[in-house]
């Protein structure tokens, strides 16, 4: 009887590609020859069952085309070992995988990914809780942009919050204290889901939460209730309109007498600075500068024609054949952040750097509670989506609007970033209610107040 044979065995090459590589035992290889060996004897392994079981002796592609199953020989039959499937070498790229990666790639949600973590504008879904029709009804006016602007939205939020604390009643073997944060959050998260919260919004409902939290527990229902609805009246009269009125003195007192003011978009505290210079008696003239799709300085546009003042209006692209005759940029702010940049509606960062590229100084008024302590260093990392079209447009046309505005289509996507970030370089001083502070010490903010915000 023959010896059985050894690891020292001569392995042989399956076919005559393989013939001129050296004759060494699998003891006297190295890993990477061993590995080579193993690819080459696939690699032939699949050519053989190609070349066989192919119609009529035509072979195919290998880069395409995987090997059949081979019939079965009369040995394999009877070990009843099914045949050895062919793995593939690395240069061969199966059919069915490449057959489906386009319809894989055609069947995901078109949209650029790489502004996904925008807010995009939706319809608010059905409200999931107990939501009081206040804040539903207002939810609409947010993701329709019936309500826009800073203080508006805060004035608002707060105004639909009174309502939502006076029809809210205690359960039993609970507090006030306690279980009211638990009614408002549903009501809170029906209106971020309808628009991002603003700054403002945001430090209005944490001001909230600091105000319910320490309520007295001793005092009956009613009357804490009616003491927290006083507390939100003289948030919104501290913070917002005793902040304006301060704002319009301050700022009002820089207006001279045939001074050109550059503004854009639309303010309510910018409009409440030129309304109040030109009631004082100050000669001045505005420029409105303007941008789709929002097109908010028509509004401003008109107020500020009708109470007399003179104005220009154009839009962004002309910014640079009037600047070199502006005296002072008043705009005004979304947010600003302790390092002194702004974040305002997207185009006052062109504004600032191109009033400053012509030595004009830029004036920024904000009240204090539109500060956030966050640092934000561009407008991609966090932002908004305006709507599509012109929603504000009120010019005559001759032609349906819906044939004059862009529209989403398979090969266009529109987007229109809602704000941009102004750096705290482009900024001459920033008027708040506590003086007029320059960008770069906005961090000292809370402490002027007294308290963090």
């Amino acid at each position: 009887m023959a010896p059985a044979p050894t690891l020292d065995v001569q392995v042989q090459p399956p076919s005559g590609e393989l013939s001129n590589l050296p004759r060494k035992s699998q003891k006297q290889m190295t890993k990477a020859e061993r590995r080579e060996l193993q690819e080459k004897q696939r690699a032939a392994k699949a050519e053989k069952a190609e070349s066989s079981s192919g119609p009529s002796g035509k072979q195919t592609s290998n880069k395409t085309v995987t090997a059949p199953a081979t019939p079965q020989t009369p040995s394999q039959k009877k070990t009843g070992k099914a045949p050895e499937t062919p793995r593939p070498s690395p240069a061969v790229i199966p059919a069915r995988q490449t057959k489906d990666a386009p319809d894989a790639s055609a069947n995901k949600a078109r949209g650029l990914r790489i502004f996904a973590h925008f807010g995009l504008p939706k319809p608010v879904s059905v409200a999931k809780g107990e939501i009081h029709p206040t804040i539903v009804r207002l939810a609409l006016q947010f993701s329709n942009f019936k309500i826009t602007g800073a203080n508006a939205r805060c004035i608002a939020t707060l105004t639909a919050f009174k309502t939502v604390i006076q029809d809210y009643s205690t359960p039993p073997n609970n507090t006030l204290s306690r279980h009211l944060m638990t009614h408002l959050s549903p009501q809170i998260s029906h209106l971020v889901a309808a628009r991002p919260m603003s700054v403002t919004m945001g430090n209005a409902i944490r001001q909230l939460k600091l105000e319910i939290s320490g309520s007295d527990i001793d005092l009956p229902e009613q009357d804490a209730k009616d003491a927290l609805c006083s507390k939100i009246d003289h948030y919104i009269r501290d913070r917002i309109i005793i902040a304006d009125q301060v704002i319009q003195d301050t700022a009002g007192n820089k207006i001279k007498d045939g001074d050109v003011i550059l503004t854009y978009a639309r303010s309510s505290v910018v409009e409440k600075v030129l309304l109040g210079a030109h009631e004082e008696g100050r000669d001045f003239s505005v420029i409105v500068v303007d941008s789709r799709p929002m097109l908010e300085g028509k509004r401003l546009l008109s107020i500020l024609s009708s109470a007399g003042i003179q104005c220009t209006y154009l839009l962004l692209p002309a910014l640079g054949s009037v600047i070199s005759e502006v005296s002072t940029v008043l705009v005004g702010a979304h947010s600003i952040h302790s390092n002194g940049s702004v974040f305002s509606r997207a185009g006052t960062a062109l504004v600032a750097m191109m009033a400053k590229q012509h030595s004009v100084p830029v004036v920024v008024c904000c009240e204090t509670y539109k500060f956030s302590e966050g640092v934000q260093l561009d407008s991609f990392t966090k932002n908004e989506l305006a709507p599509i079209g012109d929603l504000f447009s009120s010019f005559p046309i001759t032609k349906p609007r819906e044939s004059l505005t862009l529209q989403n289509r398979s090969n266009l996507e529109i987007l229109n970033p809602l704000y941009d970030l102004t750096p705290p370089s482009c900024i001459t001083a920033v008027v708040t209610e506590v003086g007029v502070i320059p960008p770069n010490s906005m961090s000292s903010i809370p402490l002027a107040l007294g308290r963090l915000l």
